[in-house]
Protein backbone atom coordinates (compact mmCIF):
# COMPACT_ATOMS: atom_id res chain seq x y z
CA UNK A 1 0.00 0.00 0.00
CA UNK A 2 2.72 2.18 0.92
CA UNK A 3 6.04 3.05 -0.63
CA UNK A 4 9.38 2.68 1.30
CA UNK A 5 10.03 6.15 1.26
CA UNK A 6 6.62 6.93 2.83
CA UNK A 7 7.23 4.37 5.16
CA UNK A 8 10.19 6.18 6.27
CA UNK A 9 9.01 9.43 6.26
CA UNK A 10 6.21 8.18 8.85
CA UNK A 11 8.11 5.87 10.96
CA UNK A 12 11.30 8.48 11.44
CA UNK A 13 9.83 11.75 10.68
CA UNK A 14 12.17 14.55 10.06
CA UNK A 15 11.59 17.70 11.34
CA UNK A 16 9.10 17.26 13.58
CA UNK A 17 8.13 19.72 16.71
CA UNK A 18 7.67 23.07 17.84
CA UNK A 19 10.14 26.20 16.74
CA UNK A 20 10.47 28.46 19.98
CA UNK A 21 11.36 31.47 17.61
CA UNK A 22 9.08 31.31 14.38
CA UNK A 23 8.14 34.13 11.83
CA UNK A 24 4.52 32.51 11.34
CA UNK A 25 2.46 29.30 12.66
CA UNK A 26 -0.69 27.64 10.93
CA UNK A 27 -2.43 24.56 11.45
CA UNK A 28 -5.37 23.12 9.75
CA UNK A 29 -6.84 19.55 8.49
CA UNK A 30 -9.81 17.60 8.71
CA UNK A 31 -10.27 16.94 12.57
CA UNK A 32 -13.39 14.87 11.46
CA UNK A 33 -11.20 12.23 10.22
CA UNK A 34 -8.22 12.40 13.06
CA UNK A 35 -5.97 14.79 10.19
CA UNK A 36 -4.45 17.72 11.84
CA UNK A 37 -1.05 19.21 10.61
CA UNK A 38 0.83 22.55 12.45
CA UNK A 39 3.82 24.36 10.79
CA UNK A 40 5.96 26.84 12.59
CA UNK A 41 8.29 28.87 9.96
CA UNK A 42 11.43 30.92 10.58
CA UNK A 43 12.41 32.63 7.35
CA UNK A 44 16.21 33.90 6.42
CA UNK A 45 17.10 37.29 6.92
CA UNK A 46 15.50 39.23 4.23
CA UNK A 47 12.39 37.01 4.51
CA UNK A 48 12.59 35.30 0.71
CA UNK A 49 13.41 31.70 2.18
CA UNK A 50 12.46 28.89 4.72
CA UNK A 51 15.43 29.10 6.84
CA UNK A 52 13.74 26.42 9.08
CA UNK A 53 10.56 24.65 9.60
CA UNK A 54 9.29 22.36 12.31
CA UNK A 55 5.97 20.16 12.17
CA UNK A 56 3.46 18.57 14.59
CA UNK A 57 1.06 15.95 13.00
CA UNK A 58 -1.59 13.76 14.27
CA UNK A 59 -3.77 11.48 11.73
CA UNK A 60 -2.48 9.25 9.63
CA UNK A 61 0.62 7.57 7.97
CA UNK A 62 -0.04 9.65 4.89
CA UNK A 63 -0.34 12.53 6.75
CA UNK A 64 2.06 12.18 9.04
CA UNK A 65 4.96 11.35 5.81
CA UNK A 66 3.56 13.88 3.99
CA UNK A 67 4.50 16.67 6.91
CA UNK A 68 7.67 15.74 7.36
CA UNK A 69 8.47 15.55 3.39
CA UNK A 70 6.97 19.05 2.55
CA UNK A 71 9.20 20.12 5.09
CA UNK A 72 11.76 18.86 3.55
CA UNK A 73 10.69 19.93 -0.16
CA UNK A 74 10.35 23.29 1.22
CA UNK A 75 13.56 24.42 3.52
CA UNK A 76 16.02 27.06 2.02
CA UNK A 77 13.55 27.52 -1.04
CA UNK A 78 12.25 30.62 -2.09
CA UNK A 79 8.59 31.48 -1.36
CA UNK A 80 7.87 31.76 -4.86
CA UNK A 81 9.26 28.48 -5.49
CA UNK A 82 6.94 27.39 -2.33
CA UNK A 83 4.14 28.96 -3.45
CA UNK A 84 3.80 26.50 -6.81
CA UNK A 85 3.88 23.11 -4.65
CA UNK A 86 0.74 20.59 -4.82
CA UNK A 87 -0.27 17.93 -2.74
CA UNK A 88 0.32 15.72 -6.09
CA UNK A 89 3.74 17.33 -5.75
CA UNK A 90 3.99 15.36 -2.26
CA UNK A 91 3.09 12.46 -3.43
CA UNK A 92 6.19 12.35 -5.63
CA UNK A 93 8.07 13.15 -3.47
CA UNK A 94 7.51 10.32 -1.34
CA UNK A 95 7.23 7.97 -4.74
CA UNK A 96 3.53 7.91 -4.43
CA UNK A 97 0.42 7.76 -2.01
CA UNK A 98 -2.40 5.42 -2.36
CA UNK A 99 -5.41 7.51 -4.54
CA UNK A 100 -7.18 7.16 -1.10
CA UNK A 101 -4.92 9.07 0.90
CA UNK A 102 -3.29 12.00 -1.69
CA UNK A 103 -6.37 13.97 0.18
CA UNK A 104 -4.02 13.75 3.58
CA UNK A 105 -0.80 14.88 1.71
CA UNK A 106 -2.94 18.01 0.36
CA UNK A 107 -3.16 18.80 4.26
CA UNK A 108 -0.02 19.90 5.28
CA UNK A 109 0.28 21.98 1.65
CA UNK A 110 -2.89 23.76 2.52
CA UNK A 111 -1.58 24.74 6.24
CA UNK A 112 1.73 26.12 4.62
CA UNK A 113 0.08 28.20 2.15
CA UNK A 114 -2.31 29.19 4.89
CA UNK A 115 1.20 29.95 6.87
CA UNK A 116 2.66 32.11 4.17
CA UNK A 117 -0.47 34.29 3.79
CA UNK A 118 -0.13 35.13 7.27
CA UNK A 119 2.91 35.79 6.95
Amino acid sequence: MYTQKTIQYFSKPRNMGELKDFDTRASGGNPLCGDVVSLWIKFDAGRKKIAEIKFKAFGCGACIASSSALTEMVKGKSISEIEKITREDVSEYLDGLPESKIKCSGFSVDVLKKALKDA
